[in-house]
């Protein structure tokens, strides 16, 4: 059964009245002594606005609002293993922040040292017959937000009711130039060889129609930082789609990236936010994105005794 005691305990629920930040409103009204015990309540995700979870100091809150100070909940503090930190469980979901070069899954070369296998042997030792499911894969070389399950039929569950159940799903990619359109729609439809790589044609040739939303984040001529949602969920699609159009991934050499300057490819799921299977809170997680891809798109510093000369 499951034990929703602690994380639905509410200390304080306060009302928005003029538009402001989330910071600023929770100084203003006092919900604590000190502005870095204010902090930890936003680090500690022990705030809600309108039954949503926000760490963001700088939310925008409008007039209407209503924000909720949570008791701490001890499920909810980062757990790390090795290539991984569990960023949230409960009874019913794991939610993981991968980092690159550990597979999601096993494969014939790679048994053992997986996310999915990391977190069985994880959750197997408060229970000897517990176990997880997996509900989506992130590449070896791509990082970030993933969740799985802890039983099949919730794994059913997300399996036909994922666009339902998932809110947002948010990719950031490092790409090679700079897209045409600074937003933009690629739609196309994806075969798969015999050498078991996606294929993209801007015409209906039989294979799964596919289509991917992005954004121009930043860029810098050489290298561009964008953010992706897919209406379609096809194996490889935002890989090869970016390929398509002359916007290869960074580092992905299996489609068309010119090097690899990061010594990975430059994907990573940064934002998900999702309807709980059972108890139908709004749960928002985010991942920074690495340090080696927002480097890629960040202008050089000037040493301070360069800016002194001038």
């Amino acid at each position: 059964m499951r034990n929703t005691s602690k994380r639905d305990t509410v200390l304080q629920d306060l009302k928005v009245a003029e538009k402001c930040e989330l910071l600023d409103f929770l100084i203003n009204n006092q919900v604590r002594k000190s502005r870095n015990a204010i902090k930890s309540l936003l680090a500690h995700k022990q705030i809600k606005v309108n039954d949503k979870l926000i760490t963001q100091y700088d939310f925008e809150l409008a007039k209407g609002d209503r924000v909720s100070v949570m008791k701490f909940d001890q499920s909810r503090k980062e757990k790390r293993l090795q290539g991984l930190k569990i960023v949230f469980e409960d009874d019913d979901i794991i939610v993981v922040d991968k980092e690159a070069g550990f597979l999601s899954v096993s494969t014939d070369k790679e048994k053992i040292r997986t996310v999915y296998g990391m977190l069985n042997e994880y959750v197997k030792k408060k229970n000897k017959k517990a176990r997880v499911f997996v509900l989506h894969r992130l590449d070896r070389e791509a990082s970030g937000l993933l969740i799985f399950a802890r039983s099949a039929e919730l794994q059913e569950m997300f399996q036909k009711n994922w666009n339902y159940i998932v809110k947002k799903y948010i990719y950031t990619a490092v790409v090679e130039g700079t897209p045409e359109h600074e937003n933009g729609t690629v739609e196309s439809w994806l075969t798969e060889n015999k050498n078991y790589v996606m294929m993209s044609s801007f015409t209906d040739n039989g294979g799964l129609n596919s289509v991917t939303h992005y954004k121009v984040v930043k860029s810098l001529g050489r290298y561009s930082l964008l953010d992706f949602e897919l209406e379609t969920r096809r194996k490889n699609q935002l890989r090869v789609q970016m390929q398509a159009i002359g916007n290869p991934v960074v580092g992905d050499k299996k489609y068309g990236s010119s090097g690899n300057p990061i010594k990975r490819v430059g994907l990573h799921v940064r934002e998900i936010v999702l309807k709980h299977p059972t108890t139908g809170e709004i749960l928002e997680f985010k991942s920074t994105i690495p340090k080696v891809m927002q480097q890629l798109v960040s202008a050089p510093r000037i040493k301070k005794d360069e800016e002194n000369q001038k």
